[in-house]
């Protein structure tokens, strides 16, 4: 469950007590702003989080950045500074905002199945329903988004990670491509995207479709409470180290986590951009961050800084302006957030290792800051 606007407060704060604020080089946000104002006013608003910023307040934003140019990372900051004003969020039970970080995996791919590409990559099944309170069974807890709709007419929870990798699905043709690990397809579903690397050579895309429902279970976690890796070392590269090491262990330890990802097949207009999340815009990397959409709405821009972060600046402390363009099942509370680091095997071993405290600051559009002093 996703922490309320109760729990939290909203500091109104300076741009000159902004730490880090004025090294930033914003430039790159205008392109992915005017994205999003096509998105919400050709396609559908995103939906209002718990916290009341709307995408009506988010919009005088976005129509200013549309035809704004900067012509330096100062008029970039500039356009910020005229135009939103940051306030700091700050949780009341007095722990810090935590960031960790995502990627987009490439992984080798079979269109056909043999001995060595074994592992699918699923569409949604047709007999997976949205739920909501109206249809949700008593029996299921109201974090279940995703239920089963019986040929009955019956509603359940659907199977889950361990029935899936045991055949539930089998001989639906739901199949989009095969890979060769049943720990890569594992990790792809923890990042919800995925390059694909057909053995032609061409490159497809697959990205969240939907979900089993089952809330998410972090591996890493069981590790720790196991003692088999040390808290101070969990990382995506020590648990994917534990699992080779430990192979008969795999199903054991992946089955723990019941939540099942499911997928479509994505354009590859452009092989240079990110892929499309949950705002429905591509991610830029570096600039893009997943929120708790419960609380957030997408395309609000995020002031983060981390002064333990520093492998992904050269030696410098965290501090960037991000919009809020995707959420995911581990990204649950009020400052907290995963920072999109690109694609590819060198994206992930910049995300693999994210896991600071940091201060989280709202940039909220003028009209609407009023609301919150």
């Amino acid at each position: 469950m996703s922490d309320h606007a109760s729990d939290f407060v909203l500091q109104a704060i300076s741009f000159d007590t902004l730490e880090g604020w004025k090294d930033d080089d914003p430039s790159g946000l205008f392109e992915v702003m005017r994205c999003c104002r096509r998105q919400i006013t050709e396609v559908k608003p995103y939906r209002t989080g718990s916290l009341g910023l709307s995408s009506e307040d988010l919009l005088p934003l976005l129509i200013a950045a549309e035809d704004f140019t900067p012509s330096s990372p100062a008029s970039a900051r500039g356009f910020f500074e005229t135009h939103c004003r940051p306030f700091l969020i700050s949780r009341k039970d007095g722990n810090p905002g935590f960031v960790t970080a995502f990627y987009e995996p490439e992984i080798e791919v079979s269109e056909t199945p043999d001995d060595v590409f074994r592992f699918p990559f699923y569409r949604r099944p047709d007999d997976l329903i949205d739920l909501d309170d109206g249809n949700r069974p008593a029996e299921l807890d109201e974090a279940y988004a995703f239920g089963r709709r019986h040929d009955d007419g019956r509603i359940g929870a659907y199977p889950d990670r361990r029935a899936i990798d045991q055949g539930f699905l089998e001989g639906r043709g739901l199949e989009i491509a095969w890979a060769k690990s049943k720990v890569d397809v594992f990790f792809v579903h923890v990042q919800g995207a995925a390059r694909l690397r057909y053995r032609d050579g061409h490159i497809g895309r697959i990205t969240y479709a939907a979900k089993a429902g089952h809330v998410f279970s972090a591996i890493g976690k069981l590790l720790i409470e196991r003692g088999e890796i040390d808290r101070a070392e969990i990382s995506m590269q020590s648990i994917r180290a534990w699992l080779a090491r430990n192979p008969e262990r795999v199903d054991e330890v992946l089955w723990h986590n019941r939540s099942y990802i499911f997928f479509r097949e994505a354009a590859v207009a452009d092989p240079e951009a990110g892929p499309i999340a949950a705002a429905k815009v591509p991610l830029l990397a570096g600039r893009s961050l997943a929120v708790d959409r419960l609380i957030h709405t997408f395309g609000f821009p995020f002031f983060i800084r981390s002064e333990s972060l520093t492998h992904l600046d050269d030696g410098r402390a965290f501090a960037r302006l991000m919009l809020a363009l995707d959420t995911g099942s581990a990204i649950v509370g009020p400052a907290r957030g995963d920072i999109f680091t690109g694609s590819g095997d060198m994206a992930g071993e910049r995300a693999g290792t994210v896991r600071n405290a940091a201060d989280f600051a709202v940039l909220i559009p003028n009209a609407a800051a009023g609301r919150f002093d």
